[in-house]
């Protein structure tokens, strides 16, 4: 019965105190000073596939610097005015209300060219298992 008491004490000590220790957190590439809010994710029917959607927000001139995506990109932008320049395209600014549709794999990058909060709605079909972003070169 003492036995029982220590190892309950242990595991009561445990509980109480792991709240308190730091938690590990799975690294994540940073595109620069932009405020990214995960809403959703989930697996697709296609094998191998999944959704992901981030509210995207940048501050007056603030730029995501170049990446890509395994998968497709579907950007809808909410509010102010961003431009994008994907490789072999000119330069395209989208503004709140209009949408854009990045290719797999295609390196881009994102700047914020108005004098207020941008947001872009993005919403991307990948490869399961693999880092949404990486960065290019």
């Amino acid at each position: 019965m003492k036995t029982l008491r220590i190892i309950a004490a242990a595991v009561a000590l445990f509980v109480a105190t792991a709240s308190t220790l730091p938690v590990a957190k799975a690294q994540e590439v940073s595109l620069g000073n932009i405020k990214r809010t995960n809403l959703l994710r989930n697996d697709l029917r296609a094998a191998g596939r999944e959704v992901i959607q981030v509210l995207v927000e940048f501050g007056p001139g603030v730029s995501a610097v170049r990446h890509t995506h395994p998968g497709e990109e579907l950007v809808y932008v909410t509010e102010g005015a961003l431009e994008y320049q994907l490789d072999g395209r000119p330069p395209l600014t989208v503004k709140a209300g209009e949408a854009l549709f990045i290719p797999h794999g295609t390196p881009h990058a994102v700047k914020n060219v108005g004098s207020v909060k941008a947001a872009e709605l993005a919403t991307y079909i990948v490869e399961k298992g693999k880092p949404l972003l990486k960065l290019s070169e």
